[in-house]
């Protein structure tokens, strides 16, 4: 047998120790299944757990089935895994009425022990633990903390973060697992970070360097701040004082710093602009100096931070040396230097660059003072003395002069943990007895010394130069520094990720606590490594870690802050129990606000927020809207209370007479009421903290001596309508409640009781919607088969009138309803009469036309009578129409009764007060009524909020001459009438709320018996519609539709001149033939010679044309426009005639409306059209003189010969528009074969554009192009170059790119292919002197010419696109703001 080595060195059976093992496995896999078979056995406690932590959670719940025996640990653990909490920071607790008592998560009892009931729900709710949300398990410290896992092991986050859609934004980055609850914890690293207000990033790595900085922060505590002497908003110190303190002391996650940036002076603007994080720091620097001024602190910035260098010049022949000491607070380091392809690859060969000396020979010799003549000379750079804090900034932003543009240099750049200053520092030092006549220009010239900038201020400056020479110099005299000093260690990177155009800002400081490195990246806070620093050096070589490819060449490190290691200097943080006195006070005060914002968040995330609305007794009988925000533990009855005071009801209705119901404001519909339960919570009653709700509150009110109508639920309302046939009138609603298991004779007796009418004669009829009346005739039939839902609406008639006996669809009841659903009001305007047209309308209204010759003096009582008279005319023609129609029927048609709609008082009537009181006392039932009548009755709607403003073409906003209330011929909208009035073009919604396409086929067909249907017929296509059908009879004769008007006085005054206003009912499946020959008897005039024009929003006007379609686009208060002139008659187009004016800055002008006819010629066109142009525009042409053009928005085209025919030659629409040509000379295209180009030469050397001159080429050959055009500009053949126009005639284009832009000289030989498809006239050709060169042009002309290049184009529509991208400068205002002109916008 096979022996092996046991752990103890023993040896043992191999055989022996496999059946161990097997033997131990069965024995595992019995215990298993063991366990398995008893769980299947006991008994399960099924847990409901409800998050109350959060308004977004607090509808969520979790569910776990768990075996009665398992622990209150183990429940904990479950929870918090299904959660997605961290176990132990947050508590589980009863969800019982008066019973919050909490479970003890450290209780080892099992849920049955606990009080768990198997079988059954068991409800409880997660709440925050010691007033502190939960922590999100997917945190860093969620993870770290319950897994158990050392500081090494946690997931490190160096960085930015991921975010959707952009890279390298400076935005609001976010990790994916961020959520608000995150921001209220302080992270596990023990650091709160900052949040980023939108584009600040760059503000808060500088903000936590310098909070990191022990230094800066206990100089910072150990100010003190007056506030008898300055306002704390606009203190700076104060503020980054009360900052730090919070930084160091707050619970938080994160907090904001927008009290910062408001004493910077900054607005909400300023967080959306990007800065460089070293301006930053220069500027704060200043203002901080500014705001320490006469205080102990007034040299921090110095004494930390600025130190000093020497800019010196040295003749190479005698060697006087002549040299200025300048200061500094951070030292610029170049990564590439200038025309190098190489970039140094550390901060010391940077550094090392930094102080090499350059020659100064050939013609940039120096002059020296000792040998009194130019001579070869070293200038350089000399370190005298280092800062405590030693800041090199990496110039990683370059301007590249190929391209014109800023980039990003992301060449990588070593840096040392500690940096050596020793070999950079001067042996000299700055005291020696030879430099006592030396200038210190430090504080002329503090900031970021640039040697090229040094060298020019030196150069320009004698007088502050002093010469030593350096051979008398005694080495004696020489100060060495100790090399030990100067030894610096890196505690901040601030590093940059991004392009030069924008990025994000984060910054990796190290802890002088515990060495330990994080990476404060706004608002999150990670522990990183030393291998994390490394990958800031920048380039693309290694390993990237953390980093995708986007940010893989983007992020590097920017800016490097050292510290001085000297024991001597070297601070700690201040620990709280260290702080002055001042500062404690302040903790204190922050420690209390922050817990005053904590119980306000509690207090928001337990506040129900629900839409609240009443009917107000006296305010216009209005239905308020207003927000309730209500405690979730805040009763029914405190509830009320609130609604009571925040309606503004104290005083006009007693508060015992209000309530609060369930209502939904959608339907209209009282869902139920709350009796007896006045004491429950509202968080109860609403179903907990939502943040939306599927439903309102509606706050009731009543009589004092009036009971609340129960509202039960599973109730439907039901708003009645009492139909009486007698005087063709539907009365305003009745509300009532039903069951959906009523009966229809249960629901008749009770509509009985709410109406008083008899319910044996009673007809029901249900409008389950719009398109739909349902005689209800079946008595043992539910409401729900009916159709009935929440809200239902009935239209009831009880009489005993034969009407009863016919059939539902013939009767008047249905006739009734039918023109009820169909009525709409509408404004019509008529225009001024002139003594003419008033003579034409007294005769056809019978009156004397001598009576009616002052036609300019019309009254209001003349309109009167044409109204009186025309009611008489069209009861006339009523019975005419309808011989063979019933009795009931021509009765119906011919009363001028008025129903719901029609009997709303005027505009101008103001509401009676006895009315208004009389309303505050009704039921219950009268309440739903208000709510009606306020939605649809009272004062008229405004039209314009009917209908959005429609873009008309630049021709009617420039060129309206719609307001003329007579045109000779024609005015009308550039829009196609599909889209102003054709019915199926789109649902309209109508001031009662209904569609305006819901027209049934059943009361369509049967309204429209006889009639042929008009809704898509093939004289659409002509553009108009003919008014007489094929026997010459009216179409407005085939059936009669209803149609009353009366006079209307416009509230404010707005009629032109006297012009007179009707207000009409009219149903809307009319025709507009038969509308406007409803019309006549009040223009005064036939229908052919007045034209209907609609008024939408911002009184636009578009005319309606297709006179076979109905009103239906058309809706209640709807304003209607009538202007005289002659109407189409079919086959006749509407023409809009605009001038070409190719030389002009507005090429495109109005000039005429006209009408052209199918069949009709071109020269045809031309003759109807010359006496129009001569009377209109004074334009007096020869036929010949003159051509027509295809106009396609400002586009010029085809070129329209005489001998063209519409309709065959030329395809022609409705509101079409065309140009008008005025020719130099005799017509040049006779054929369709040629081909009319419009060119201009570009001339370079006088940077010129010359004036259009058109080409007519025969073919499409490139050949004859450029021939014609070496013709016409003298510009030999194989040096004329050209390209095509782009964009809009007159393809303007800036004269500062179009040498460059364009696509000149196109490998082409034929126009008609790519890239030129010139295949029709009117195309746009620009040609050039290709041995031509553009004009040399200085800095000043070439910004002179970008700005009358720029004026040019802006008031032609076009804009230049070169322009510099310009950057706000970043300031800090220390008086709180900068002084804005009144003046500006």
């Amino acid at each position: 047998m096979e022996m092996v080595p046991s752990e103890e060195n023993q040896l043992v059976l191999k055989e022996g120790m496999f059946w161990s093992c097997r033997q131990s496995i069965f024995v595992e896999m019995k215990k298993r299944f063991s366990q398995i078979e008893n769980a299947a056995e006991e008994p399960r406690v099924l847990c409901i757990v409800q998050d109350t932590t959060n308004a977004k959670t607090v509808n969520e719940r979790l569910t776990l089935n768990l075996p009665a025996s398992t622990t209150l640990p183990k429940l904990f653990e479950d929870v918090a895994h299904k959660a997605g909490y961290v176990n132990g920071t947050f508590d589980l607790a009863w969800r019982k009425t008066g019973d919050m008592g909490s479970l003890d998560p450290s209780s080892e009892m099992s849920l049955t022990e606990s009080g768990f009931e198997p079988g059954k729900r068991n409800f409880l709710q997660l709440t925050d633990k010691d007033g502190e949300q939960p922590l999100i398990a997917s945190d860093e410290s969620g993870t770290a903390s319950s897994s158990g896992l050392d500081d090494s092991s946690q997931e490190r986050f160096i960085g930015p973060l991921p975010r959707d859609g952009t890279v390298g934004c400076s935005s609001d980055y976010s990790s994916p697992s961020y959520s608000y609850s995150s921001i209220l914890n302080k992270s596990d690293t023990g650091y709160v970070g900052l949040v980023n207000q939108a584009m600040t990033c760059y503000l808060n790595s500088l903000l936590q360097t310098l909070f990191m900085t022990p230094e800066f922060r206990n100089a910072l505590y150990n100010w003190e701040f007056e506030e008898s002497e300055e306002d704390p908003v606009t203190s700076i110190p104060y503020q980054l004082q009360r900052l730090f303190l919070l930084l160091q002391t707050s619970k938080k996650r994160a907090i904001e710093t927008t009290d910062v940036t408001r004493s910077f002076g900054w607005d909400s603007s300023e967080a959306w602009q990007q800065h460089d994080v070293q301006e930053l720091c220069r500027v704060m620097f200043d203002a901080l100096e500014q705001k320490w001024k006469q205080t102990e602190q007034a040299d921090l910035i110095n004494q930390l931070y600025q130190g000093k260098l020497k800019d010196y010049v040295r003749c190479l022949e005698c060697g006087y040396e002549s040299w200025r000491i300048d200061t500094y607070l951070d030292i610029p380091l170049v990564i590439r230097p200038f025309g190098a392809s190489q970039a140094y690859g550390s901060v010391e060969e940077a550094l090392q660059a930094f102080v090499q000396p350059e020659t100064l020979d050939g013609a940039n010799q120096y002059f020296c003072e000792r040998c009194k003549k130019k001579c070869d000379a070293r200038k350089g750079l000399r370190f005298l003395h280092f800062p405590y804090l030693l800041t090199l900034q990496l110039k990683r932003f370059d301007f590249d002069y190929t391209t014109m543009h800023r980039i990003k240099l992301n060449d990588r750049m070593s840096f040392p943990e500690e940096l050596d200053m020793g070999p950079f520092i001067d042996v000299e030092d700055e005291k020696s007895p030879q430099t006592e006549s030396c200038t210190d220009s430090g504080a002329e010239n503090e900031g970021s010394c640039h040697s090229d900038q040094m060298s020019n201020d030196f150069s320009a400056d004698d007088g502050v130069d002093e010469g030593i020479c350096l051979d008398s110099a005694s080495s004696t005299e020489r100060v060495l520094k100790p090399k030990s000093s100067l030894t610096f260690e890196l505690f901040s990177v601030m590093v940059h990720s991004g392009s030069a155009a924008g990025g994000h800002y984060y910054a990796c400081i190290k802890s002088f606590s515990d060495g330990q490195w994080y990476s404060f990246n706004d608002q999150h806070v990670s522990k990183i490594t030393q291998e994390d620093i490394r990958k800031t050096y920048g380039g693309s070589s290694g390993s990237r870690g953390y980093y995708s490819s986007a940010f893989a060449s983007s992020t590097n490190a920017y800016m490097l802050i050292y510290r001085l290691k000297d024991p001597s200097r070297n601070a700690k943080y201040l620990d709280c129990d260290d702080f002055p006195e001042h500062i404690k006070h302040l903790v204190q005060r922050e420690k209390e606000s922050e817990e005053q914002e904590k119980r306000q968040r509690e207090i928001e995330r337990n506040t129900c927020k629900i839409k609240l609305f009443c009917m107000h007794p006296v305010k216009m009988m209005a239905m308020m809207e207003n927000k309730l925000e209500v405690h979730k533990d805040k009763t029914l009855r405190e509830a009320t209370e609130m609604a009571y005071k925040l309606m503004e009801l104290d005083g006009v209705v007693p508060l015992d007479c209000c309530r609060l119901v369930k209502y939904d404001e959608f339907h209209e519909y009282l869902e139920r009421s709350y009796e007896g339960e006045e004491d429950t919570p509202m968080g109860l009653l609403l179903g907990g903290v939502k943040s939306s709700y599927m439903f309102d509150l509606l706050l009731e009110t009543r009589r004092p001596e009036q009971v609340f109508q129960p509202y039960k639920p599973g109730e439907v309302m039901v708003k009645v309508h009492v139909v009486d046939l007698k005087t063709d009138t539907v009365a305003p609603p009745v509300s009532i409640r039903a069951y959906l298991n009523q009966s229809i004779t249960e629901f008749k007796q009770l509509i009985a009781q709410a109406t008083e009418l008899s319910a044996e004669t009673m007809r029901v009829v249900l409008e389950r919607c719009y398109n739909d009346l349902r005689l209800l005739y079946v008595p043992n039939k539910t409401l729900k088969a009916e159709g009935f839902f929440r809200s239902n609406k009935v239209f009831v008639e009880s009489s005993e009138s034969p009407d009863h006996q016919v059939t539902f669809t013939d009767s008047l009841l249905w006739k009734l309803l039918d023109r009820h659903g169909n009525t709409i009001r509408l404004f019509v305007s008529l225009p001024v009469q002139s003594p003419g047209t008033n003579r034409t309308i007294c005769q056809k209204v019978g009156g004397d036309p001598e009576e009616c010759s002052e036609g300019s003096k019309v009254n209001r009582n003349s309109v009167e009578t044409i109204l009186e008279e025309s009611t008489e005319k069209l009861k006339n023609l009523s019975l005419q129409q309808q011989q063979g129609s019933s009795t009931s029927d021509s009765q119906k048609s011919s009363d001028t009764s008025d129903f719901e709609h029609i009997e709303s008082p005027s505009p101008s009537q103001e509401p009676d007060s006895s009315s208004v009181s009389a309303v505050v006392a009704v039921d219950n039932r009268e309440l739903e009524n208000r709510i009606r009548v306020a939605s649809g009755g009272g004062a008229y709607s405004d039209p314009e909020t009917q209908f959005p403003g429609e873009e008309r073409s630049d021709s009617e906003v420039n060129n309206d001459r719609s307001t003329s209330s007579v045109d000779s011929d024609i005015l009308s909208s550039s829009h196609s009438s599909d889209t102003l009035c054709n019915a199926d073009s789109g649902p309209i919604q109508l001031a009662n709320g209904l569609d305006s396409h819901s027209i049934t086929s059943s009361r369509r067909s049967k309204a429209n018996e006889g009639k042929k249907e008009t809704w898509d017929t093939a004289e659409e296509d002509s553009g108009t519609d003919s008014e007489y059908d094929e026997n010459g009879k009216s179409k407005a004769e085939s059936y009669y539709l209803y149609f009353r008007a009366e006079p209307y006085a416009q509230e404010d005054g707005s009629g032109e001149g006297g012009q007179k206003c009707v207000l009409v009912h009219v149903d809307k499946r009319i025709t507009l033939s038969a509308f406007k020959q409803n019309l006549e008897p009040f223009v005064g005039v036939t229908s052919t010679q007045f034209k209907v024009f609609r008024v939408y929003a911002n009184n636009q006007e578009f005319e309606s044309v297709r006179l076979n379609e109905t009103l239906s686009s058309f809706s209640d208060d709807n304003k209607i426009t009538i202007r005289l002139g002659r109407a189409l008659k079919k086959g006749e187009y509407r023409v809009k005639v605009y001038q070409l004016l190719v030389n002009d800055a507005e090429p495109c002008k109005f000039l005429v409306d006209t009408v052209f006819a199918k069949g009709m010629t071109v020269k045809q066109s031309k003759e109807e059209l010359m006496p129009q142009l001569k009377d209109q525009c004074k334009l007096d042409l020869n036929i010949d003189k003159f051509r027509l053009r295809k106009k396609t928005w400002k586009n010029p085209g085809t070129v329209f010969l005489d001998y063209h025919v519409y309709e065959e030659d030329i395809n022609i629409s409705s509101n079409w528009e065309v140009f008008l040509e005025v020719l130099d000379g005799p017509e040049k295209m006779k054929s369709m074969s040629q081909l009319a180009v419009l060119t201009r030469r570009w001339t370079p050397a006088q940077m010129k554009l010359e004036p259009f001159r058109e080409v007519v080429l025969e073919s499409s050959s490139v050949e004859e192009l450029k021939e014609k055009l070496s013709e016409i500009s003298g510009v030999p053949l194989e040096n004329l170059e050209f390209a095509k126009g782009r964009g809009t005639f007159p393809c303007d284009i800036s004269v500062l790119e179009i040498h460059q832009d364009l696509d000149w000289n196109p490998k082409v030989s034929t126009l008609n292919v790519w890239p030129l498809y010139i295949c029709d006239d009117g195309a746009v050709v620009f040609y050039r002197d290709s041995t031509e060169e553009p004009m040399e042009q200085s800095e000043d002309e070439r910004n002179e010419l970008m700005k009358r290049e720029s004026s040019r184009l802006l008031k032609t529509g076009h804009r230049v696109s070169y322009s510099p991208r310009k950057e706000k400068a970043l300031k800090i205002y220390l008086d709180g703001g900068p002084v804005k002109d009144p003046g500006q916008d």
